[in-house]
């Protein structure tokens, strides 16, 4: 899609529709310029002038999370392409290409780096907090699915045997899934303890 189109017409209001048109966007999304207001001619007839504007598509958030992500990529000598999707408070960004492993690194942490990053870049203007999530080969989702069953499994190791349990230390983002799968359970309840990136979840009974 390009960036900006110019277009001609009788009016400055007809050629700023037939961009909105091209550009499959609204009004409140754009930049208008007026290159020539027009005129009728004489009589509306002789020396008549078309009115011709350009219109400027206003950058997003996401096309700046875009923009960013894709130069940190460069930077590692990774070829990929970036699917965005934006609503009001989230900008999901799916991250495709063939070997592109080195950017969930060890555990995701790579990638739970980007996305911090990518969120400290689009949210330091004044518009309103968008929640940043990146995602490489749906790895978020099957990490989400890997806790989950280790979670339920751990609950009924402690069920069975009574004691509390541990885990290995967890970002933020980890501990949120456990929490959040456990936290309905009628007989286990879990709380984090420590400092980051240190902290931890404990499966404790109730």
């Amino acid at each position: 899609m390009p960036r900006f189109v110019e277009k001609s017409a009788k009016t400055v209001r007809e050629a700023i529709d037939l961009a909105l048109l091209e550009l499959n966007t609204t009004e409140d999304k754009v930049e208008v310029e007026v290159l020539e207001e027009g005129s009728k001619g004489i009589f509306g007839l002789i020396g008549s002038k078309q009115a011709k504007v350009r219109v400027t598509l206003k950058e997003t958030s996401g096309d700046r999370a875009k923009k960013f992500l894709l130069d940190v990529l460069s930077k590692m000598k990774v070829n990929a392409d970036i699917l965005v999707e934006e609503s009001e408070d989230t900008i999901s960004l799916k991250i495709e290409g063939d070997d592109i492993g080195i950017i969930i690194g060890r555990r995701g942490e790579t990638l739970d780096a980007l996305q911090y990053l990518t969120s400290l870049v689009v949210n330091r203007s004044k518009e309103g907090y968008k929640r940043i999530v990146i995602d490489v080969e749906n790895y978020r989702k099957k990490r989400e699915e890997t806790l989950i069953r280790l979670a339920n499994r751990l609950a009924d190791r402690v069920i069975k045997y009574k004691r509390n349990i541990t885990l290995e230390p967890m970002n933020p983002y980890e501990r949120r899934v456990i929490h959040s799968c456990l936290q309905n359970h009628k007989y286990v309840e879990t709380y984090s303890v420590g400092e980051e990136p240190n902290r931890k979840v404990i499966i404790a009974l109730k």
